[in-house]
């Protein structure tokens, strides 16, 4: 049977929604006179002083009970958050993975002393995580993990290497996907998941340099890190039903339709000046809003799901597989749309706004969970395979 149900269309409720004004006045004066170029590194961006006004605001870990720190509100209070924040292009980078699935996470698998400890500084913009499933050999294959903690008197002991890891050097912490019984070959079998503190001896920590110039990569290498016992999280042996669960967190927000929505927006802004207005820059507009209203519609459906207790993995597949081709669409058409135009004058931060994406777009398929691996995620939904 199919593991996709209906979508069923779903409406932001007022009491959420009217948390738009404020924000976007917050974020009009915050980001006033940044570059679009700048700002659209968004999710990627790095600036822990902007978390911590965010988190005395209460704008993070808004889905989070109060009693750790959380707003209480619900999942559609925080994708309004996200919409707007990715919208304007606001630096988000530093409390990103941290709001939205490490803390949750830790909400639905930790102790009580793991929630005490680590839900509040992150509601606080305090706390910052990174995600660790990647390796060098186990990117898209994830179940092949190699990374290994072996238990001891006072814990465990963590040798391995993980790759990809988004701004690792500016965090406290890593939620490890790693080996704790068997072998690579066990697949799903014998896989935990480890709080690492990345300050402790034994954690090496490499920037990524990438075409862009950025260097929010990271590799991570641990040799003999002792961690304490209560580093696990949730039961041992569970990493993988855990980490699958943490994925449709991450593979159905708003930011798998909007990794490029501040160079939509620059573009809009000048093709609607009588300079820039073409009847194909209008046909290109009406294509790009036609995809991304139906997909918003769909991740909309997602957040229902998981506000609702569930884990659609499948359908959180199918948003970033689609939504993640209408990114990579978005610089790809405007670069056509601009290169066409016989020597016009194009607005220069337009432009190195373009330059900007175009480098980071490949990307887009590939964090999160590569296509050819949502494909097929998707197809067994279905029934296909």
């Amino acid at each position: 049977m199919s593991e996709l149900s209906a979508l069923p269309m779903t409406a932001i409720p007022p009491e959420d929604e009217a948390l738009r004004g404020p924000v976007r006045a917050f974020l009009r004066e915050a980001l006033a006179g940044v570059p679009a170029q700048v700002r659209a590194k968004s999710w990627s961006g790095y600036d822990s002083a902007f978390s911590r006004e965010l988190g005395r605001r209460g704008w993070l870990g808004i889905t989070l009970p109060p009693e750790y720190g959380g707003g209480g509100r619900s999942a559609f209070a925080r994708y309004v958050l996200v919409e707007e924040f990715l919208n304007a292009g606001a630096p988000v980078g530093s409390h990103w993975i941290a709001d939205r699935q490490s803390g949750p996470l830790i909400l639905k698998y930790g102790t009580e002393a793991q929630k005490r400890r680590y839900l509040p500084p992150i509601c606080r913009g305090e706390s910052f995580f990174c995600i660790g499933m990647s390796e060098p050999g186990a990117g898209s294959d994830l179940a092949s993990v190699r990374t290994r903690a072996v238990r001891t008197a006072a814990g465990w002991t963590l040798n391995g290497q993980k790759i990809w890891t988004t701004n690792a050097h500016h965090c406290q912490y890593m939620i490890a996907l790693v080996r704790t019984s068997g072998e690579p070959q066990d697949r799903h079998r014998g896989l935990s998941q480890l709080i690492v503190d990345l300050s402790l001896p034994g954690v090496t920590v490499r920037p990524i340099t990438d075409l862009s110039g950025d260097a929010h990569f990271c590799e991570v290498f641990f040799e003999d890190v002792q961690l304490g016992a209560d580093a696990l999280i949730g039961a041992e042996g569970h990493g993988w039903e855990q980490v699958t669960a943490e994925l449709a967190f991450e593979r159905s927000g708003p930011e798998r339709l909007y990794s490029s929505i501040v160079l939509f927006d620059e573009w809009l802004a000048f093709v609607r000046t009588p300079a820039g207005r073409t009847p194909a820059s209008a046909k290109l507009a009406g294509r790009i809003l036609a995809q991304l209203a139906p997909l918003r519609a769909m991740s909309l459906a997602v957040t229902d799901k998981v506000a609702q207790g569930g884990s659609p993995v499948v359908d959180a597949a199918l948003v970033k597989d689609l939504g993640t081709g209408v990114e990579q669409l978005i610089p790809a058409a405007i670069a056509d749309d601009l290169f066409s135009r016989d020597g016009q004058d194009i607005p220069l931060e337009l432009l190195h706004t373009l330059d900007y994406v175009t480098q980071v777009a490949p990307s887009f398929s590939l964090r999160g969970g590569t296509r050819d691996i949502l494909r097929g995620m998707i197809a067994r939904g279905l029934g296909l395979r």
